[in-house]
C-alpha cells in the first residue's frame, strides 16, 4: 500500500512537469487511444496479406476416425482397404449377413492448387491495397490527433490568457473604486459614481469566475485530447504568441493537398481496389487445375489387422454456365469502378476547397491580429487618459467605465485572434496533408 502510494505521488509530480506544445502533441501520439485502434487495425492488414499468399500453399489435414457396422457394403469395403479380404469371404450367406466390423481408418491428405486463374494473386493484391488504405486511414487519425491535441491546447491557453486579462479588469475596476471613493471624499462627486464602478466591479468578477471555470473544462478537454485522465495537471509553457512563419502559396497546398492527403490517397487505392476486383471476377470464367494426393489406413484393431492405400489425383475445373453470377458480378465490379473513380474525383475537390477554407481563415486572422493590437493599445493609453481626466474632474464615470470596457474587450479581441491564427495553421497544415509531430507550426 505505501509503494502504491509513493508511486501515486511520483506520478502526480510528473505531470505537474512543465508541458510545451510539441510535448503535447508527441503525448498524444503515444497516448490517445484512437492512435493505438488505427494502427491495430494496420497490423489486422498485415495478417490478411499472409492469409492471401497461403492461397498457393499446399492445405495438408490429418484425420482419424472409428466406425462399427454389420452393413454389408460397409464390412466388404473395409476388408479390401483393410487388406483382411479372403476366399472366406466371398460365401453368399457372410456378404449377405457379415458380423459387425471395426474399422480404424488414418487419412493423411495434401491439396495443391496448381492454377487458380489468378484468383490468389487478385486476393494478395487487394490485401496489400488494404494495407495501404490502413496505413492511410492511420496516417489520418495522427493528423486528427495532433490537430486536436493543437487545438485543445491552444484553448486552454486562451483561457489561461483570458482569465488573466479578467483579473487585470479586476484590479483596475477595484483602483477605479479607490480613486472614485477619494475623489468623492474630495467632494468632486456624488455616491452614484461609487454605486456606477461597484455595479461595473461585480460583472467583471463575474466574469473572471466564468473565465475561471472554463479554464478548468479547458483543461479536462486538454487531457481528453492528450488521451490522459482528465483531472492530470500540467503547466502550459508555450505562449499565446502571434506565429511568425513565411505566408505559403495557396497552389502550391491546393496541389500537395491532393497529392499528400491520406483521404485523396484512400480514394485512388479504392479505385486500384476496385479495378482489382473486376480483374478478379473476370478470372471465375477461367479454368482452374489442382492437384491431390492422400494416404489412407484401414485397420479392424488401433495397431493391427490393417493395410493401407495411396491415391493421387490432378484435376481440372471449369465453370462453363453458372446462370450468368459471374458476367453480373463483372457488370456490378465495374459500376463499383466508376463510382469509386467518381468519389476520387469527390475527395480532390473536397480537399482543395478545405486548403482554401483555412488559407482564408489564417489570411483573416493575421490581419485581425495587427488591428487589435494596435487596438489594445489605443485602449490603454485612453483609460490611461480618462484616469487622469477623471481624478482631475474633467471627465465623468461614463467615460471611465467606457473605456474600461472598451479595454477588456480588445484585450480579449487580440487573445481570439492569436489564438484562432495558430489554429488556423494548424489546421492549413493538415488540410495540406503535411501535419506531424515535428511540424514548423508547432513551435
Amino acid at each position: 500500500m505505501r509503494k502504491t502510494l509513493l508511486f501515486l505521488f511520483a506520478a502526480r509530480l510528473w505531470a505537474q512537469d512543465p508541458l510545451s506544445l510539441r510535448e503535447a502533441v508527441r503525448l498524444a501520439t503515444r497516448e490517445n487511444p484512437a492512435i493505438a485502434a488505427s494502427a491495430a487495425g494496420t497490423r489486422a492488414s498485415e495478417a490478411r496479406i499472409a492469409q492471401a499468399h497461403g492461397g498457393m500453399l499446399p492445405k495438408v489435414n490429418y484425420s482419424e476416425s472409428f466406425a462399427r457396422s454389420d452393413n454389408p457394403v460397409f464390412v466388404f469395403g473395409s476388408l479390401l482397404t483393410q487388406h483382411q479380404f479372403g476366399a472366406a469371404n466371398f460365401d453368399v450367406g457372410s456378404l449377405n449377413r457379415p458380423d459387425f466390423l471395426n474399422n480404424f481408418q488414418s487419412q493423411l491428405t495434401v491439396d495443391q492448387p496448381l492454377y487458380d486463374a489468378g484468383e490468389t494473386r487478385h486476393r494478395v493484391r487487394s490485401a496489400e491495397l488494404g494495407r495501404k488504405m490502413s496505413a492511410e486511414e492511420r496516417r489520418r487519425v495522427e493528423m486528427e490527433v495532433i490537430a486536436g491535441a493543437a487545438r485543445a491546447y491552444y484553448g486552454a491557453l486562451l483561457a489561461a490568457e483570458s482569465l488573466k486579462t479578467a483579473e487585470q479588469s479586476v484590479r483596475s475596476a477595484e483602483a477605479d473604486l479607490k480613486r472614485a471613493e477619494s475623489v468623492r471624499a474630495a467632494g468632486m462627486s456624488t455616491d452614484v459614481d461609487v454605486l456606477s464602478i461597484r455595479v461595473h466591479l461585480s460583472a467583471v468578477t463575474e466574469q473572471r469566475l466564468n473565465r475561471a471555470a472554463d479554464l478548468e473544462v479547458a483543461k479536462a478537454a486538454l487531457n481528453d485530447a492528450l488521451g490522459l485522465p482528465l483531472d492530470a495537471p500540467h503547466v502550459l509553457t508555450t505562449a499565446l504568441a502571434p506565429l511568425a512563419l513565411p505566408a505559403p502559396g495557396l497552389d502550391g497546398l491546393e496541389k500537395e493537398a491532393a497529392d499528400a492527403r491520406p483521404e485523396t490517397r484512400q480514394t485512388r487505392l479504392a479505385t486500384n481496389l476496385a479495378q482489382t476486383q473486376v480483374d478478379a471476377a473476370r478470372g471465375a470464367l477461367l479454368p482452374q487445375v489442382s492437384f491431390h494426393a492422400g494416404f489412407e489406413a484401414d485397420r479392424q484393431r488401433f495397431v493391427t489387422r490393417g493395410g493401407a492405400n495411396w491415391l493421387a489425383a490432378v484435376s481440372l475445373r471449369w465453370n462453363l454456365f453458372n446462370g450468368s453470377a459471374d458476367k453480373a458480378r463483372i457488370v456490378e465490379t465495374g459500376e463499383v469502378v466508376r463510382g469509386a473513380e467518381s468519389e476520387e474525383r469527390r475527395a480532390g475537390s473536397a480537399v482543395r476547397l478545405e486548403v482554401r477554407r483555412s488559407y482564408a481563415a489564417l489570411q483573416a486572422s493575421a490581419q485581425r491580429i495587427d488591428v487589435a493590437k494596435a487596438a489594445v493599445a489605443q485602449a490603454e493609453e485612453s483609460l490611461r487618459i480618462t484616469q487622469n481626466r477623471y481624478e482631475a474632474g474633467m471627465a465623468t464615470v461614463t467615460d471611465l467605465l467606457r473605456t474600461e470596457t472598451a479595454l477588456l474587450e480588445t484585450r480579449t479581441r487580440y487573445l481570439a485572434a492569436v489564438h484562432d491564427q495558430r489554429v488556423a495553421a494548424t489546421m492549413l497544415e493538415s488540410a495540406a496533408g503535411r501535419l506531424s509531430a515535428d511540424s514548423e507550426v508547432l513551435n
